[in-house]
């Protein structure tokens, strides 16, 4: 029978009939179906698809585009099996009939391997890049050559560790190909000892190197060794290209397996061979003018810059296209194998952020933990770093692998030491918390579009523990309790845990806001409600900081005096650096909310208004899911219009917060001078306000009489708090 067509508004369209399907066999009878194409091409409308019995529109979205080489599996192969490439010569062995060129090929695949190793780190497949080398698919071909053979030996261990780590920490759900090795042999015979082999080539380069360097008797001892390559005069350079390539290689396998050692243990090692990693990247760098001068090789192109070698030559033992099939059932990517100093500045990117991993002091405080991490996220670390820094955070459910999580949130609640060995911890919603906390960590190691997203999620989680941690309180109070300190001590662990809870709801709340400037996901028409959301959770965050601070200090000060410390506290107690800074904030953001509010108000190009959706529909966009924790209470579109709506240029210099944030900042420097962050931090929120400052009283006089004023917005002085720009267009 026909098929039909059948296009969104259900209109069917009767398609000519053809003879039903022949089974497949001998007398199965191939038929031109170019005329049903072409017919169907010519009816179709756009927005229209082909209806068939057996393909839908789902059918139609995960079809392979046929002699597409991005899609079709069939395309772009030279060869269909390792043994018909070798048959063809891919891999030689010996790897050249001159010897002369030895150890220039010998090279070349060194680089070109770094270069694909690279590559795979980005988020290419395994298969396509590292294991497009035949030598590492079969490793009994270089068991002749120690040099190649070692060299394979630890990438594959090198490989085999990194895919270790990212498995553990399971960051590899943002690049679903890291870990799957598609039954590569990522682990061979003897790789674990892949360090002794390795130490034994590089004595023997390095004798070498040092008769090169023996000038009097150079000839003579070079003949009693069997040099790198046949000419003499180059042997001290080929010498130095091949020490370095492989001290690389070993001292960044040890940096690996160092840093998985348990608790931070091998970090003093790792840091040593982080620095010695770092010193040979420079040295293969130096190499890079003796190689090109002295290639053999055609090079890859016309152009340098995509070269993946030193030398400029191509590597031989590589095909991209032998494992591609292996990447089933997913269509095999088109893989662009990144340029060799790329590479290069990629693994010293990496080996400084594992750098500044290392030099964590292991704090316990969950304070520091976190600020340890958001700082981390600054450098914009790669995959295997923050693998890495995962495994150091969660080590078999503890913090670091040393310290319970329960006592880890007992010293963030501010709670004496004899709570930390509480049995209380044992109740079924403290559990829930301490994984709560696991998966927050988890979180935060995530690149930052999955932490803005997951952090957006777990807000509600936060939320439900409050009240499962409230409940379970009022149950274990609702019972007799024998002993009255036990039950002082269960009560004194319940209030301050709560408003810990909640104090670091509200820290995650505006990580999740902050994450959008980094994301660029706010237009400049949207600061204003951005800013203002920003404004409304810092001042509950500031609330919850205080009443924990206050409850301790209480504990300390006061025992068993029942007072408000909310409403009495600023009164009897100074407020606290930490609140203080929190305040700086938050008169920044307040002006930036009303200065931007007043724009809008009055000036008809700052208004938020497009096309497409409505200024409620991208608050809602923005912020469904603080609306959906309810973050914080009784908090809406319409409190946000309500607070905004009155704002008007002629006002903003009545209540000037930027002053208040420039004087607070400088009055802070002194609480926080050994601590260079926030250091850094108060000073970019001086310049901010400084300049926001000039820009408001400028707009304040101009008003909106002048047509040519245009107010332009720029983080120059701070990655988060704006700043205005007036000029006249």
């Amino acid at each position: 029978m026909g098929d039909k067509r059948e296009n969104q508004r259900g209109r069917d369209v009767e398609l000519p009939i053809y003879p039903s399907a022949i089974p497949s066999g001998e007398q199965t009878v191939w038929t031109d179906i170019s005329p049903l194409l072409q017919h169907a091409c010519e009816d179709l409308r756009d927005g229209e698809l082909i209806l068939g019995e057996n393909f839908n529109y789902l059918a139609a979205m995960s079809a392979l585009e046929i002699m597409d080489p991005k899609m079709d599996s069939g395309m772009v192969r030279t060869y269909y099996s390792v043994d018909e490439a070798i048959d063809y010569g891919v891999a030689p062995v010996p790897l050249s009939v001159n010897r002369t060129i030895d150890v220039r090929c010998i090279i070349d695949i060194m680089d070109h391997l770094l270069a694909c190793e690279a590559t795979w780190h980005k988020g290419q497949s395994l298969a396509q890049t590292v294991f497009s080398c035949i030598y590492l698919l079969r490793p009994d071909r270089t068991s002749s050559y120690p040099l190649l053979h070692s060299y394979c030996q630890v990438t594959r261990a090198t490989c085999d560790a990194v895919v270790s780590t990212v498995s553990e920490a399971r960051t590899n759900e943002e690049e679903d190909l890291f870990t799957m090795t598609h039954g590569l042999p990522l682990k061979v015979d003897g790789d674990d000892k892949c360090l002794t082999m390795l130490n034994v080539v590089d004595e023997t380069v390095s004798r070498q190197l040092r008769a090169c360097k023996a000038t009097l008797i150079k000839k003579r001892a070079l003949e009693d060794m069997e040099p790198l390559q046949a000419d003499l005069d180059l042997e001290e350079g080929f010498c130095k290209a091949v020490l370095c390539r492989l001290r690389f290689r070993k001292h960044f396998y040890r940096v690996l397996t160092n840093m998985k050692r348990p608790q931070g243990r091998g970090f003093d090692l790792a840091k040593k061979h982080i620095a010695s990693c770092l010193q040979e990247i420079d040295s293969m760098l130096k190499t890079e003018k003796f190689l090109s001068q002295n290639n053999a090789c055609a090079l890859i192109d016309d152009s340098k810059e995509d070269k993946t070698t030193a030398s400029g030559c191509a590597p031989i033992g590589f095909d991209s296209t032998l494992n591609s099939r292996l990447s089933a059932p997913a269509p095999p990517r088109s893989i662009k194998i990144l340029c060799w100093k790329k590479a290069i500045d990629y693994f010293r990117k990496l080996l400084h952020e594992l750098d500044y991993i290392c030099s964590n002091n292991l704090d316990p405080m969950f304070e520091s933990v976190l600020h340890f991490v958001v700082e981390f996220q600054k450098l914009q670390p790669e995959l295997v770093a923050r693998a890495h820094l995962q495994h150091l955070l969660i080590q078999d459910g503890k913090l670091y692998g040393r310290d319970p999580l329960f006592a880890v949130i007992c010293n963030a609640a501010l709670l004496p030491t004899s709570a930390k060995g509480h049995a209380i911890q044992n109740i079924e919603p403290f559990t829930q918390l301490g994984q709560l906390l696991i998966t927050l960590l988890r979180i935060l190691c995530t690149n930052l579009a999955w932490q803005r997203r997951k952090l957006g999620k777990i807000l509600q989680d936060w939320r439900i523990i409050y009240v499962q941690i409230e409940l379970a309180f009022r149950k274990e109070f609702g019972e007799t309790c024998s002993d009255k300190s036990d039950e002082n001590m269960c009560a004194k662990i319940f209030k301050h845990i709560l408003v810990w809870i909640e104090e670091q709801t509200y820290r995650i709340a505006y990580r999740f806001l902050l994450l959008g400037f980094d994301l660029e996901l706010y237009s400049t028409s949207e600061f204003c409600m951005v800013y203002w959301y920003i404004y409304v959770i810092l001042v509950k965050l500031a609330e919850k900081t205080y009443a924990k601070l206050m409850a301790s200090n209480e504990n300390v000060k006061r025992k068993g005096k029942k007072r408000d410390l909310m409403k009495n506290g600023a009164r009897d107690h100074p407020l606290p650096p930490v609140v203080l800074f929190l305040q700086c904030q938050l008169n920044i953001v307040e002006g930036l909310t009303m200065m931007l509010a007043a724009l809008r108000n009055e000036i008809t190009i700052y208004q938020n208004v497009g096309p497409f959706n409505t200024e409620h529909e991208r608050f809602m966009q923005h912020f469904e899911l603080l609306q959906k924790a309810c973050l914080p209470d009784h908090i809406s579109y319409c409190s946000f219009k309500e607070a905004t709506d009155h704002a008007r240029i002629s006002t903003l210099a009545m209540h000037n917060f930027f002053k208040d944030a420039q004087r607070l900042s400088k009055e802070l420097r002194s609480c926080f001078s050994n601590d260079p962050i926030k250091m850094a931090e108060l000073k970019s929120i001086e310049h901010v306000a400084e300049h926001n400052n000039v820009a408001m009283n400028l707009i304040g006089r101009l008003g909106t009489l002048d047509s040519s004023l245009k107010v332009y917005f720029q983080f120059n002085h701070h990655p988060y708090f704006t700043t205005a720009i007036v000029k006249r267009s």
